[in-house]
Order: C-alpha cells, then sequence, then structure tokens
C-alpha cells in the first residue's frame, strides 16, 4: 500500500530519470496523483482512494493490463484494503458499521468551507424551521421555564403560561427599564419583575437586563441565527463542569514528562483556570449568586511516585472553585495500585465511569450541566456519563492514535499487543458518534487540508480486518464539528522582549545546562561556541514526536551544525526510568545517534523539564540568542509546543502534518516542514539562518508575525467564552429538537455492549 507522498515521489524519480516522461509532470495524470491519497497494489488491478476535497471521497480500481477505470463504493474499496492482510478476508461476512442511515434526514453543509463552523450552521437552518409559525416557538417557552438552580427559580416564573404573556411581560419590563438609570442593581426592581412573571438570570443591572429583554423580543418578533445564539449565550445555563481526562499522572507539579504526561494536562489546567474566570463573570452579569465548580475527574493513583497523584481531592491553583477529583482504578481484586500505560487502561474505564458518577454527585450535591471528555479514554468515559445523567457532552481529541499510527487499522493484529488500538478505535467510534459538540483547535484536526487528511475524517471509512468494516463512522459535515482554539497560559509564556516581566534569576541555571561540560542526571552534552544562535525543541520521547528524527537532521547537515546549535528537552536520558516500550526504544536510538555523529559540543540533550515557569523562560533565552523552535513531529493534533513558542516570539518551524500547518503562516509567521522530506526540511531551516547572518531584520520579521498570529487567533480568554456559549446554543437545540440523536446513541450502545465490552475482556 502506498501512501500519497510515496506516489509523489516515486513519480518525481521517474520523470528526473527519464526525459521522455516529462509530460508527465504537469496534467490530468499529475493532477489525480496529487489527489490520491492512497493507491493499494494487488496485480493487475491498483486501486485508488481519490480525494477531490476535503471531506469527499471517490474510489475507484484500474487494471493496468487492460487499461479499465472502474468505480468503487466504500464497501469494496474496504475489501482490496483487506486482502492486502488476507486474500479469504474479505469473502466471509464482516460486521459493516454504518451510522450514515440515523442522519440521512439531519440537515449539515455540503460545503467544505463550512466543516468546524457547526453552530453557526445549525443556528441558521433550525432557527428558520423553528420559528416559520408563531406555534413552533413553543419550544423555547418550555425552554425558559425549565430553568432552575438547587429549587431556585430562574427566567420565568409560573405567572407565564403562554407565549402571549411571554411577550407582554418583556414588553412591559422594556418600557419599565428604558425609564431608569443604567446602572441600578437588579435587587432594586426584583419585586417589579417577580409580578411581571421575571426571574433572576436576565442580569445585575439595568443595561444587561434591558439587554436580555430586546434580545428575546427581537427573537420572537424577527428571530435570526446570530441574535439566538447571543441570547443562549447569556442564559444561566452551565453552573457545575466535569472534564474527564483518566491517564496518565494528572497533577500541577512535579507531572510533566512523566509517561502519558504532557500537552494534555497543560490544556486542562489552563483550560480550568480560564473557564472559571468566565463563569464568574457570567454569573456576575446574570445577577446570581451562586459558585459554580469544575471537577476534572482523573485516575488516582496510589503509587504516585512522589506526585499528589494519590490524593483524593486537590484544589486547582489559580481558581476559587476549581478541583482535581481523583477516583482509582478499581477491579474485583481491589485497587489497581501502579501507573499504567494509556494503551492498557481499557478494561477499567466501565467501572471507572460508575465510580466516577458517584463520587461527583458526592462532591457537587447535584448533577452536572455540561462533561468534558479529552482523549480516547476520557471521551469514552464522558459519554458513559452523559448517557446516564442526560447531560450535554463535549469532545475534545487532542490526537487521535490513528492518524499518528499509518496503516494501524489494518494491519491492527501487528500493533494489538502493545497498544490495543481494537480497543481505542472503538472507543473512538463510540465517543465521536455519542458526543452533542466537538471542538477542535484546528480545521487540520476534522478535515486535514487539500494535501492531508484529518483525525477525524480518518474515521469515516476504515477496516480493521477480521474484526468490523466501517463504511460510514463520522461524517466530518456534521454540524457538530467546531473549531475553537486555545491559547497558553500568558503569565509564564510572554514574548522575550518584554524585559520588566522576564525571569533573570533563572539564566544562572539555563546557562549551565546548556554550556557546562559538567555532566549530570538532567542533560547530556554542551555547546562549546556560545555565539550561535540556538535551534530547540521539547516534546515527548516517542515515535510520532519524531525528536530524534531533528537530532539526526542536524547530524547530518553540516551547514546546519555551522550555523547553529542544537538544545531539545525530551524525555530522561536513563531507559530505566520508563515503563513505555517506545520511550525506551527513543532514547536508545538518541544516545546512538549522539554518538555517530559525534554531536558533544554542538548539541545539549536536556531531561524533561517539570518546571513551567523555567520552560517558558528557556523559550525567550532561546530567542535571545537569536534562535527558533523545530516541531518535526511526523503528525500532530494541534501542537501547544508551538503556540507557547510563538507567543514567546521565537520563529517557529513545524510540521506541516496536523494543526501545526494551519497555526502557521508559511513564510509569515512561521515555516512548514515535511517531516517525510528531511533534507528539504532541513535546507528550509539552512536559508532561514543565512537570510538572518545577511539581513538580521529577516528574524524580527518572523518572530512580529509569530506574536501578531498568536494575538488575533490564540487566546485562552476567546477560547472559554466560546466554549460556554457553544454549552448553551447546543444544549438548547438538543432540548428542543431531535439533536440528542436517540436513534443513533441506542445503536452504540448494542455497539458498546456487544463488541467493546467483548474487545476489552
Amino acid at each position: 500500500m502506498l501512501q500519497s507522498h510515496h506516489l509523489v515521489d516515486e513519480l518525481n524519480k521517474m520523470i528526473s530519470q527519464d526525459d521522455s516522461l516529462g509530460r508527465l509532470k504537469d496534467g490530468p495524470f499529475r493532477d489525480v496523483l496529487n489527489l490520491t491519497q492512497e493507491a493499494i497494489v494487488l496485480p493487475p488491478y491498483v486501486t485508488m482512494a481519490v480525494r477531490p476535497r476535503p471531506g469527499v471521497w471517490e474510489f475507484v480500481s484500474v487494471n493496468v493490463y487492460e487499461l479499465t477505470v472502474e468505480q468503487l463504493n466504500v464497501t469494496e474499496y474496504l475489501k482490496s484494503r483487506e486482502r492486502l492482510v488476507d486474500e479469504r478476508i474479505s469473502n466471509r461476512f464482516v460486521l459493516e458499521l454504518d451510522f450514515g442511515p440515523f442522519s440521512a434526514s439531519f440537515p449539515r453543509p455540503n460545503h467544505s468551507s463550512w466543516i468546524g463552523n457547526g453552530v453557526q450552521f445549525l443556528n441558521r437552518h433550525l432557527s428558520s424551521r423553528m420559528f416559520r409559525d408563531p406555534g413552533s416557538l413553543e419550544p423555547l417557552l418550555q425552554f425558559l421555564r425549565s430553568h432552575e438552580y438547587k429549587g431556585h427559580v430562574m427566567m420565568i416564573n409560573e405567572r407565564i403560561r403562554s407565549l402571549s404573556t411571554l411577550r407582554t411581560a418583556l414588553s412591559k419590563a422594556e418600557d419599565y427599564l428604558s425609564k431608569l438609570p443604567s446602572d441600578v442593581p437588579y435587587s432594586e426592581f426584583e419585586y417589579k419583575f417577580q409580578e411581571m412573571g421575571l426571574e433572576r438570570g436576565w442580569g445585575d443591572q439595568t443595561q444587561n437586563v434591558l439587554e436580555m429583554v430586546r434580545l428575546l423580543l427581537d427573537i420572537l418578533q424577527a428571530p435570526d441565527p446570530s441574535t439566538l445564539e447571543t441570547f443562549l449565550g447569556r442564559i444561566p445555563m452551565v453552573f457545575n463542569v466535569v472534564i474527564l481526562s483518566p491517564h496518565g499522572y494528572f497533577g500541577q507539579v512535579n507531572v510533566l514528562g512523566l509517561p502519558d504526561t504532557g500537552g494534555q494536562v497543560v490544556y486542562i489546567l489552563d483550560q480550568v483556570r480560564a473557564l472559571e474566570n468566565e463563569m464568574l463573570l457570567r454569573i456576575q452579569k446574570q445577577g446570581l449568586n451562586i459558585s459554580p465548580r469544575i471537577l476534572v475527574v482523573t485516575r488516582l493513583i496510589p503509587d504516585s511516585k512522589g506526585t499528589t497523584c494519590s490524593q483524593h481531592l486537590e484544589r486547582i491553583s489559580g481558581t476559587q472553585h476549581s478541583h482535581i477529583l481523583r477516583v482509582p482504578f478499581r477491579t474485583e481484586n481491589g485497587i489497581l495500585h501502579k501507573w499504567i500505560s494509556r494503551f492498557e487502561i481499557w478494561p477499567y474505564l466501565e467501572q471507572f465511569a460508575v465510580d466516577a458518577a458517584s463520587e461527583i454527585s458526592a462532591e457537587l450535591q447535584r448533577k452536572p450541566d455540561f462533561i468534558i471528555g479529552n482523549y480516547s479514554d476520557g471521551n469514552l468515559v464522558a459519554s458513559l456519563l452523559a448517557y446516564e445523567l442526560g447531560v450535554t457532552q463535549c469532545n475534545i481529541a487532542h490526537a487521535l492514535e490513528k492518524t499518528k499510527y499509518p496503516d494501524s487499522d489494518i494491519y491492527w493484529r501487528k500493533y494489538e499487543e502493545k497498544y490495543h488500538f481494537s480497543c481505542q478505535f472503538t472507543a473512538d467510534l463510540i465517543a465521536m458518534n455519542h458526543a452533542d459538540f466537538i471542538i477542535t483547535s484546528t480545521y487540520q484536526e476534522i478535515a486535514g487540508s487539500k494535501e492531508s487528511i484529518g483525525q477525524y475524517e480518518s474515521h469515516s471509512a476504515f477496516t480493521l480486518p477480521g474484526l468490523y468494516r466501517v463504511v460510514n463512522g463520522i461524517d466530518v459535515f456534521d454540524p457538530k464539528f467546531n473549531i475553537v482554539s486555545p491559547g497558553c497560559d500568558a503569565s509564564i509564556y510572554f514574548p522575550y522582549t518584554e524585559t520588566h516581566k522576564r525571569l533573570t534569576s533563572l539564566h544562572p541555571s539555563i546557562q549551565k545546562m546548556l554550556f557546562s561540560p559538567e555532566q549530570d542526571d538532567e542533560s547530556i552534552g554542551w555547546l562549546i561556541d556560545q555565539s550561535k544562535p540556538i535551534i530547540f525543541s521539547m516534546a515527548r520521547l516517542d515515535r510520532v514526536k519524531n525528536i530524534t528524527g531533528l537530532v539526526e537532521w542536524y547530524g547530518k547537515s553540516t551547514k546546519l551544525r555551522e550555523l547553529v546549535n542544537l538544545v531539545v528537552v525530551a524525555g530522561f536520558q536513563a531507559a530505566q526510568k520508563f515503563n513505555d516500550k517506545e520511550e525506551m526504544e527513543e532514547i536508545a536510538k538518541m544516545h546512538r545517534l549522539i554518538e555517530k555523529y559525534q554531536l558533544n559540543g554542538q548539541m545539549c540533550w536536556i531531561s524533561s523539564q517539570l518546571n513551567r515557569a523555567w520552560n517558558g523562560e528557556l523559550y525567550r533565552y532561546i530567542a535571545d540568542t537569536r534562535g527558533a523552535f523545530v516541531q518535526p513531529a511526523f503528525y500532530e493534533g494541534f501542537g501547544l509546543t508551538v503556540v507557547e513558542a510563538m507567543t514567546s516570539g521565537l520563529p517557529t518551524f513545524a510540521t506541516c502534518h496536523g494543526g501545526p500547518a494551519e497555526t502557521i503562516e508559511h513564510g509569515i509567521s512561521g515555516f512548514h516542514v515535511d517531516p517525510y522530506h528531511p533534507d528539504a526540511a532541513t535546507e528550509i531551516m539552512v536559508s532561514f539562518f543565512e537570510e538572518c547572518k545577511t539581513n538580521p531584520g529577516y528574524w524580527d520579521k518572523i518572530s512580529a508575525g509569530a506574536l501578531q498570529r498568536i494575538y488575533e487567533r490564540f487566546t485562552w480568554k476567546n477560547y472559554s467564552q466560546r466554549l460556554l456559549t457553544l454549552a448553551g446554543v447546543y444544549g438548547f437545540w438538543k432540548h428542543v429538537s431531535n439533536l440528542e440523536r436517540r436513534e443513533t446513541r441506542r445503536y452504540l450502545e448494542m455497539f458498546y455492549i456487544l463488541k467493546f465490552r467483548e474487545l476489552v475482556s
């Protein structure tokens, strides 16, 4: 089976070797080949998956002997993939999963530009259908009547029983409020409002209350999607949030760099702080006296390796009302004491969900208003809890493993002992189809680009030979998809030019680690020439992150070594500190590369640093050297380190496969590199630093472009506002329409019980 880059590389190679083939360089054949994502070679047939645009696929089979072309359906194409594994498999009866019929009548856009803008499309379509006649507004009235918190009625009371009385009450309220100063507290006219049938929740003072009243009057009179979204985003709906992240060592200190513990922990902790701030602000503006709660539910690990992961309840620093709630993995033999890999946790999740439900209920004294899942395991547990509690569910993938490991579906048996992808891909299908809405950091995560497929798109059709075949797994045009880009902690990551905030007290420890020939457990190697710029990377030490690949690019390139030094922060130097086989293999490979290319004096390898403040200052210190950040992953869902580097003002080179291709505008706010073409990637870096030598202003230009890009797109404030608005909008449509998709959920329940349970056992 040939991937897209294999096909293009082979064609270019043939053209370079045979001048008579030059006409193939441009033209229809080249166009088709550029659109082909993979080709299956089973003589005399070559079967091709052609992707004219994101989310749209066509399958063809070419008989190279007879030069005939036949169009295939999805099932026929997947059978061709299965024949690569075992000729006999495709002849057997196979379980086929098809979620398409359940949403055949459900509205969805058909143009790729709408992908990731689900809530705008949903509001436009459903609001036009809902508001066609006066009687269809009744569900909106019932939705407003349903709002209460701990027995206290909000928005409207029993005096308002019909749409006509609602309109009358709102008109009276508008007339009354327009005569008051704009800053009169709600408490001064609360009793007057109650007489009209209106309760707390409209606002804290005259101006905010009047805005809400007029928004609803506009909706009742002449509804439009934008007004509806604004109104729903301001209704008091979300006070208790539960965030699921079971795997790894989830803590606030001394955990980063431990197995399965990295960017997701940082993301969630920053997310929680931003969400709590936004919730407090909204509750205040709504005129309510309610303390919100956020619980991050994760696994309690009794053997916690000096971390707080054995602590049941831990308040999150920088918050007033948010905590980490830890629940142990429990079996019939008792509590599991040791850490286990994220690939091994599937048998424990159902019981974990049951236990977590009890713990959440005890802590909140009510069910949550909103549940957010993270990664495959957290999304599955979120699905189980949301199904049981009837709560709005949001999924965040972070990274879907199927995209990170090419061919991990058809060769799943080869990976099964180590990764258990059969469980993970099944869990992903269940969770993404169960969620009310899904947020991603970029368009790339959903539907990729013209050249490459997205994480979710890769789940639209695939096969696990001998297990089941997915002919319609997820539709990237589904309006449940929304792009909500995160930021990074502005107190830790800020531009290198903001000298008054710089942590200069950390510079001696950074300089010692980079330039001192004295070796310790924290670092290997040192930099002799301190005048050179530094290229820098920081990530987990696993195959997909490709840190060893970057070291090899550097080792092979005489030009790059002449221009810059190399610093990597990744993993530990001693393989015995890890239980993860893949990381142990990468550690051994790193040692071999340092020895092979004689990198001492030009490269420094630093162990993963647990102190985020130190990491933040390291980015800025690298910027002081006029260096750059490199993210060389084979695939990256989002790339939080890319945002951290750009926020620090550091020119950044990042993989073109995944989210960073969208984060960075090539040549303006950074550069794209292709890890599958290392020589070309190295040349891009060499060209940049050569240009900077002759034109120092070029470095400043790219640095400024990076900062501008961050300010426009990637802040936690924008993120939290958008996420809470989405929770309100999807909660509303779930209440008043068939957005709940009960038929799909019954299908998923059967799939879970009959297939997933069998796999994890």
